[in-house]
């Protein structure tokens, strides 16, 4: 369901003196932000990684990439880069420098291979952090799942992975 953007919904603006062939008025047919469900993700998704993100630099000293790696080779022990790319949905130069930091950090250890193969796992250090680390990212759920039930919840991350399929057949 989408609208439009109404006059009374448009933002206040600075007064000053358009240049000459400027439109000054909101587009008839420009979306509604308060009913644009993609920006609406986005927004709860930044939201969400800022909040987590600002907390393990104050904490740890590393930020949401190096976690989601972390948190990665938690579930898949002896994910290459690429796998960890892929499985992650973000570009292999994000895997990579996370993996240098965490590498550095004594946090990863890496098998033979040629590099962005080379299966990866976690040290003792790596699941000590990632033991301290998944309670800061799991309150992000807990705050999302508020007030649902079970039931409520299992079908909203059903529908979430739903819509990713359908994204990505759409891709």
């Amino acid at each position: 369901m989408s609208e439009t953007v109404r006059d009374a919904d448009a933002a206040p603006r600075a007064h000053h003196a358009a240049p000459e062939g400027a439109i000054t008025e909101p587009l008839a047919d420009a979306l509604h932000p308060d009913s644009f469900t993609p920006r609406l993700l986005a927004l709860l998704s930044n939201a969400l990684v800022w909040r987590e993100s600002h907390e393990l630099r104050r904490r740890f000293g590393l930020g949401t990439n190096a976690w989601r790696v972390i948190s990665a080779l938690a579930t898949r022990p002896g994910s290459s880069a690429t796998e960890v790319s892929e499985f992650l949905g973000v570009n292999k130069a994000v895997v990579s420098q996370s993996v240098s930091t965490l590498i550095d950090r004594g946090l990863l250890l890496l098998s033979d291979g040629p590099r962005g193969t080379r299966p990866m796992y976690l040290s003792q250090a790596g699941a000590d952090m990632h033991r301290a680390m998944q309670p800061i990212s799991a309150s992000g759920q807990d705050i999302i799942l508020e007030g649902l039930s079970d039931a409520e919840a299992e079908r909203f991350n059903a529908l979430l992975r739903e819509m990713l399929e359908r994204v990505r057949l759409a891709s």
